[in-house]
């Protein structure tokens, strides 16, 4: 089983390149860095997973295609994806270009992990409906993968459209990037999943068991084969008998979740986690 390790990245923590090293030179095989354009100070609502207050992490995170570009530059073999990316707060040409040329430029080794979304007030900043959000999402991959997939590629959407155009240059993976979605188990989630990407990013890896068949059940309605479907418990506090129960079903890569703190905190957390890699 793979271990990968994620952070909120921002200009106060370890910079991605000294953390895309490290982590690439002990073993792990991912790293995933999450976005929020900014943090509207009233966002009108409550805080997700019963939290009471945000870190600087939400206020300062770093632009996670750009981080993750600086550190393809310095590795080889690490996947690099977003943990989660906002689709709908990008224009999707513009998005699938930058997507494209990463996975260019590091021969394939870009992961899309999206989600929707929690943030009413910066939705609404980005001119997209909460209620709209999951459809936009949608709509935008399914444009995007039509970019990347196709010699003349046309999309005609409710919310994004083109004519026949030409986009280069092609992602390495085909036929789309490796593309796993966040959110709580649910019907219409494993549905989107089966549509239009490769997996289910459960936050945490809680209630994992119960809801595989589920998602396999999705894919097999989908005309898709139930095996494919991919599961990455995400930001996850290891320990060996978790690690070692996700592995029993099944599960071939686990993301673990690291401080967002400097240099040295993060490093020796890291080290810590080198314990947990097989071999």
């Amino acid at each position: 089983m793979r271990l990968g390790v994620t952070v909120f990245l921002t200009d106060l923590t370890i910079d991605p390149v000294q953390l895309a090293r490290a982590s690439e030179e002990r073993g792990f095989a991912s790293l995933y860095v999450p976005e929020h354009t900014h943090f509207p100070l009233h966002i009108g609502h409550d805080l997700p997973n019963g939290q009471t207050e945000l870190d600087n992490g939400y206020q300062r995170t770093l632009d996670p295609y750009i981080a993750l570009a600086a550190a393809a530059a310095v590795t080889e073999h690490l996947a690099l994806g977003t943990g989660i990316s906002l689709i709908v707060e990008h224009d999707p040409i513009t998005l699938a270009k930058q997507i494209a040329t990463l996975d260019h430029l590091s021969n394939g080794r870009f992961v899309l992990g999206l989600g929707y979304g929690w943030n009413r007030a910066e939705l609404t900043h980005h001119r997209v409906a909460y209620g709209e959000r999951r459809d936009v999402t949608r709509e935008y991959v399914l444009a995007m993968q039509a970019l990347w997939g196709d010699e003349v590629a046309s999309f005609d959407g409710k919310y994004v459209s083109f004519t026949p155009s030409l986009a280069w240059p092609k992602p390495v993976q085909r036929p789309r990037v490796r593309t796993l979605i966040g959110g709580s188990a649910g019907p219409k989630l494993f549905a989107h999943i089966a549509e239009y990407a490769d997996g289910w990013m459960p936050i945490g890896g809680a209630g994992v068991s119960g809801a595989i068949a589920e998602l396999r059940g999705a894919f097999e309605a989908a005309g898709r084969d139930p095996a494919t479907a991919q599961v990455v418990p995400f930001g996850t506090v290891p320990d060996a008998g978790k690690l070692d129960y996700y592995e029993s079903l099944g599960i071939e890569e686990v993301v673990l979740r690291l401080p967002a703190a400097g240099y040295d905190e993060v490093l020796a957390t890291l080290d810590t986690f080198t314990s947990f890699l097989d071999g």
